[in-house]
C-alpha cells in the first residue's frame, strides 16, 4: 500500500505489527509499488452499490466515481450543515435550503429561503380577496383600508341602538331601529324622539295628546288634550264629587252584597253545628254583669237549600235560669231558600253540651235534650225578610235551665276556658232528595 503508516501501531518508539503485534524493526519498513499497482487493478463495486448505485470498475478509479455518484453523500454547497445524496441536492438547493435566495414574485424583494417563509402570506403587494367575501381583490396593504371604510359586507355599529350589523343592511335596520329619532306624530314641537319612546310621550308628555279625565272610573267621559285637562278638572270639581260619592256608593253595596256572599258560603248545610265558645271565664263574667246578656253562635242550615237556624246562649242563665243556669235556645233565621220550604219550621231538634273528657280514660257523658218543636211558636213561622238575629221578637226555643253552674263544673264540661255547644236537626230522607 502507499500509506502503510496508519497500519502500523508505536508504543513508546517500538512500532508493531497491526496483525499479529510483534515489534518491526521501522528501517525495514518500505513502500511497495508492484503489490499497490496490483491492489489498485483490482475490480470492486461502488460503495453505495446496495443503496442502488451499479457502477462496478478498478479500485484506481473509486475515487474520481465518488466525486460523480449520484449516490454519495455530500454537505450542502450553501452552507446550511445539510448532507443529503447528490441526487437529492438540486432539489434541496432549489425548495429546501434555509440558505438559498429567493425572489418573491409580487414584490420583488429578494430572501433567502428561511426568511421567505415568513413573507409568504404576508406580502403586501399579493392580490388578495376581501376577507368578508364582497368579492373584491387588492394587493394586501390595501385590505385593512378596504375592511374599515369600503366593504359593503364590514360590520358597522347602529347609530342608534349601538347594536352591529352589516353595512349593507344598517340602512333597512333604521326603519325598524327602536331608537332611531322620529318627530312626535301629533307634532308638539318636540324635536326628536327615540321611536320606542312615541307612545309614552303621547301618554305623558305630549301637550296636543288627548286625555280621557282622570275621574273616568267614576263616570265622567269628557276628552280633551293635556294642556286643556287643568281647566276641566277646575269647572268640573262639584260634578266630580257627585259621580265619586255615587260610585262610593255603589262600592259600598257591592261589598254589603260580596259579604252576604261569603257569609252564605261559610254557614254549614249538614244540619250540625258544633259552636266553641272561647274564653268561657270572661264571658260568664261578663253575662253576670249585664243581666240576659246572649252569646250567638255562627248560623247553620238544616241541609242544603235548607232552613237557616242559629243557636244562643246565656251563660248565666236566662227567665227561670237566670243566675244558676247556662240556657241555649234556637231559632229561625230568614233563609235564601224559605219560599222552596213548609212552614212552620217541624223537624226534632236535639242540643248538646259536649264532655270533653278523653274518651281512652272514661266514657263522655254529653248533657243532651231534644224538642220537637211547637207549630204555634212564633219563631218557627216562616220568617219575615227583616227579622234579624238581635230582633227580640225572635226569642228562640230551648231551655232556660239546661245545666246548672255547679253541674258544669262536675266534669270536663269546660276545658281550656272552653265549652263546646252542639245542635243537630233530624231531616227527613225525602226532604233531602
Amino acid at each position: 500500500p502507499s500509506d502503510p503508516e496508519p497500519s502500523v501501531s508505536c508504543s513508546e518508539g517500538v512500532f508493531k505489527c497491526p496483525e499479529d503485534q510483534l515489534p518491526l524493526d521501522y528501517a525495514k519498513i518500505y513502500p511497495d509499488p508492484e503489490l499497490e499497482a496490483q491492489v489498485l487493478s483490482l475490480a470492486i463495486r461502488c460503495i453505495h452499490s446496495e443503496e442502488g448505485c451499479r457502477w462496478s470498475g478498478l479500485i484506481k478509479h473509486l475515487q474520481a466515481h465518488l466525486g460523480t455518484c449520484g449516490f454519495n453523500v455530500i454537505p450542502c454547497p450553501n452552507r446550511c450543515s445539510a448532507k443529503l445524496s447528490r441526487r437529492d441536492l438540486p432539489e434541496h438547493v432549489q425548495h429546501g435550503c434555509p440558505k438559498r435566495r429567493v425572489k418573491c414574485e409580487f414584490c420583488a424583494s429578494d430572501f433567502t429561503g428561511e426568511a421567505f417563509e415568513g413573507h409568504q402570506g404576508a406580502c403586501p403587494q399579493e392580490s388578495v380577496y376581501c376577507e368578508n367575501k364582497c368579492g373584491a381583490r387588492m394587493m394586501r396593504r390595501l385590505l385593512s383600508q378596504h375592511a374599515l371604510a369600503e366593504c359593503p359586507k364590514r360590520t358597522q355599529p347602529c347609530t342608534y341602538c349601538s347594536k352591529e350589523f352589516v353595512f349593507d343592511t344598517i340602512q333597512n335596520h333604521q326603519y325598524q331601529c327602536p331608537r332611531y329619532p322620529v318627530p312626535c306624530p301629533n307634532q308638539c314641537g318636540t324635536p326628536s324622539i327615540a321611536r320606542e319612546d312615541v307612545p309614552t310621550h303621547l301618554k305623558e308628555s305630549c301637550n296636543t295628546a288627548m286625555l280621557l279625565c282622570p275621574f273616568k272610573e267614576a263616570g265622567c267621559k269628557h276628552r280633551c288634550p293635556k294642556l286643556a285637562m287643568g281647566r276641566h278638572l277646575e269647572e268640573s270639581t262639584k260634578t266630580h264629587l257627585g259621580m265619586v260619592c255615587a260610585l262610593v256608593s255603589r262600592q259600598r253595596q257591592e261589598i254589603l252584597e260580596l259579604r252576604r256572599d261569603v257569609e252564605e258560603l261559610s254557614v254549614s248545610s249538614d244540619g250540625i253545628l258544633i259552636w266553641k265558645i272561647a274564653d268561657y271565664a270572661r264571658k260568664l263574667q261578663e253575662a253576670k254583669a249585664r243581666s240576659n246578656y246572649e252569646f250567638f253562635s255562627p248560623p247553620f242550615y238544616t241541609h242544603k237549600y235548607g232552613y237557616k237556624l242559629q243557636v244562643s246562649a246565656f251563660l248565666n242563665g236566662n227567665g227561670s235560669g237566670e243566675s244558676s243556669h247556662l240556657s241555649v235556645y234556637i231559632r229561625v233565621l230568614p233563609g235564601e231558600y224559605d219560599n222552596l220550604l213548609e212552614w212552620p219550621f217541624s223537624y226534632r231538634v236535639t242540643f248538646s253540651l259536649l264532655d270533653q273528657s278523653d274518651p281512652s280514660l272514661s266514657k263522655p257523658q254529653h248533657i243532651t235534650e231534644t224538642f220537637h218543636p211547637d207549630p204555634n211558636w212564633k219563631n218557627f213561622q216562616k220568617p219575615g225578610a227583616s227579622r234579624s238575629s238581635l230582633d227580640e221578637s225572635t226569642l228562640g226555643f230551648g231551655y232556660p235551665k239546661f245545666i246548672s253552674h255547679e253541674d258544669i263544673r262536675k266534669r270536663n264540661y269546660v276545658r281550656d276556658n272552653a265549652i263546646f255547644i252542639k245542635a243537630s236537626v233530624e231531616i227527613p230522607q225525602k226532604i233531602l232528595a
